[in-house]
């Protein structure tokens, strides 16, 4: 059967059989990087939405939304002592024609282990979910729809539309490291912290099954991931970078990101949780793929990151357009509202 319009819409939809959906602004997707960064920041709640259209003005549309929330139990007001962390997530991803669809939900359970007030914590987290994928031949073009002019839909395809909606159950897991120096001196304008981390998510392989033949089972993905905050000394501004590498099967992904981030205001570093208030720019460099310049801004717990992908692959020679992506996100700095705050 004809099935070569469906594979390619599929495929670049970058979520046909082995691969996932995907960010330019990893580090503002932190349950889809690593399950142990569920609860792992400065504040008490927080909601993150994503949103990323590819290829915009291709004809067609690719677009992916993710959902997540993640909050503590158990967390001390100095951030001391071993708690809870628990996340949420919810992912739609659709593209081409075809309708190719993606929709997921998990949950994660995070044991956070902070080391005193030294600022170093380390946390194991686990990861479980449901997913489902679909997809519809009926909006596709078939050769045999040729009329000798121009493909004619009105015309039976001679194609039976057998592809089936499938679910799977999935797995995941990820170790997950932070050092925050604000957790251990309250100087201001000394802001120095490192994440780093490994993960494996799809642990139990689920099968993709679209038809009544067989199907293939999903890769394990493989994620390893480093950030560095440090602000210049007794300057307004910081260094925001990060890189990230994704293995999942033949497919590499490596993912450098460098933001200057200006500062225009100081909150309190007493309580550890800042409240500045900063503007930043820079870029992410999907290697051997896109550049995307990004805008940053945050205010009172809002963070707000939109960028832009500028095609730098062979692809750029089918379609010269490019891909819009933001993040929003809450993180509820002063009243916890899921937990006691223990002395």
């Amino acid at each position: 059967m004809k099935y070569y319009l469906f594979v390619c819409c599929a495929f670049l939809s970058a979520t046909f059989f082995a691969q996932d959906l995907h960010f330019t602004q990893t580090f503002h997707t932190p349950l889809l990087i690593n399950p142990g960064a569920a609860g792992v920041y400065n504040g008490w709640e927080r909601v993150i939405i994503n949103h990323r259209n590819q290829w915009l003005g291709a004809g067609t549309q690719f677009t992916t939304t993710s959902i997540g929330a993640d909050f503590n139990i158990g967390k001390s007001k100095l951030n001391d002592k071993a708690h809870l962390g628990i996340g949420i997530l919810f992912n739609n991803d659709i593209g081409g024609d075809s309708k190719f669809g993606s929709q997921t939900g998990s949950l994660t359970l995070n044991g956070i282990l902070p080391f005193g007030r030294t600022g170093h914590s380390l946390s194991l987290g686990i990861q479980s979910g449901f997913g489902m994928r679909s997809a519809s031949i009926s909006a596709l073009k078939f050769m045999s729809q040729w009329n000798g002019y121009q493909f004619d839909q009105t015309q039976l395809s001679g194609e039976e539309n057998t592809l089936n909606i499938m679910s799977y159950f999935d797995a995941s897991s990820g170790i997950y490291y932070e050092y925050d120096v604000n957790k251990s001196s309250f100087q201001r304008n000394n802001n120095f912290k490192i994440q780093a981390g490994f993960s494996v998510y799809h642990v139990n392989q689920p099968l993709m099954r679209f038809t009544t033949v067989d199907g293939n089972r999903l890769f394990r993905k493989y994620v390893l991931h480093a950030g560095v905050v440090a602000d210049l000394p007794n300057r307004d501004w910081a260094i925001d970078g990060n890189v990230l590498q994704f293995i999942q099967g033949p497919h590499l992904e490596t993912i450098l990101g460098l933001i200057m981030r200006y500062r225009l205001n100081d909150g309190a570093s007493i309580t550890g949780f800042s409240q500045d208030a900063y503007i930043g720019f820079g870029a992410y460099y999907r290697v051997n793929d896109a550049v995307s310049p990004t805008l940053a801004l945050q205010f009172k717990g809002f963070k707000f990151n939109v960028s832009y992908d500028i095609t730098t692959s062979i692809m750029r020679k089918a379609y010269y357009g490019g891909s819009l992506e933001f993040s929003l996100s809450y993180t509820n700095l002063n009243h916890a509202l899921f937990k006691k705050r223990w002395r």
